[in-house]
């Protein structure tokens, strides 16, 4: 009798295992995959999209660009080719949110620094105070992995224009004179296509936490397409 009763229990616990993976299984199925959204202009407050491209509703990339960064190295689109990104706008001499900004970017290339897939880069919005000395040393202050973070400057118009009409990151245009300057907290998760996938508070601590879980989602997503093409 009790051998009878034992080999119960050992079918009891099997089904229990079994009907916990099952559970397992069907949750899965019915949570819903976490997906980032695909930023177009129609999508963001018009106050950060110049007039002309507000009904755009897909497809929008950022630009191809041509700038110097630290190192005095010229700095492209190619430069971040299947790459995803965090782009923000700062100037060196800058003594509000910038320094907030560029420690949380700091942090950011501390935890993503074993990250191959992901790079960093910062804008100068004073490029010509910016030059290639000023941000270099201004890198070697502040840590920057020249591997990982490109600090940049470059012709101002083109910079604004990126600001305003790729990253969707200012309330202005900016006419790019020597008096003129433009300001954002945002940093901007750009992905492997281009595409902008996220905005964040660039001074905000629980921003960043909020960019890191979203970077994660996005590389799963890549995986996942791999997975799939397979």
């Amino acid at each position: 009798m009790l051998s009878f009763f034992a080999k119960f229990k050992y079918f009891g616990l099997a089904l229990l295992l079994l009907s916990g993976v099952i559970i397992y299984l069907f949750y899965n199925a019915l949570t819903p995959k976490a997906i980032l959204p695909i930023y177009s202009p129609a999508m963001v407050n018009t106050e950060l999209v110049p007039q002309e491209i507000q009904h755009i509703r897909k497809y929008h990339t950022i630009a191809d660009f041509s700038l110097t960064n630290q190192n005095g190295k010229t700095v492209t689109q190619d430069d971040y080719k299947n790459k995803i990104y965090i782009a923000d706008f700062f100037f060196t001499t800058c003594p509000t949110i910038c320094p907030i900004m560029t420690k949380n970017m700091a942090d950011l290339q501390e935890e993503l620094k074993e990250d191959k897939n992901v790079l960093l880069l910062s804008h100068s919005v004073t490029p010509e105070i910016d030059s290639v000395a000023q941000l270099k040393k201004y890198a070697l202050e502040k840590g920057v992995d020249d591997n990982k973070w490109n600090l940049v400057t470059g012709d101002k118009k083109q910079i604004y224009d990126l600001a305003r009409k790729s990253y969707l990151a200012v309330k202005t245009d900016g006419d790019g004179g020597p008096f003129d300057m433009i300001h954002t907290e945002n940093f901007i998760l750009v992905d492997k296509e281009k595409r902008i996938r996220g905005f964040y508070d660039g001074t905000n601590k629980e921003d960043m936490d909020q960019l890191l879980l979203d970077i994660e989602i996005l590389k799963a997503s890549y995986t996942e397409q791999v997975g799939h093409d397979q």
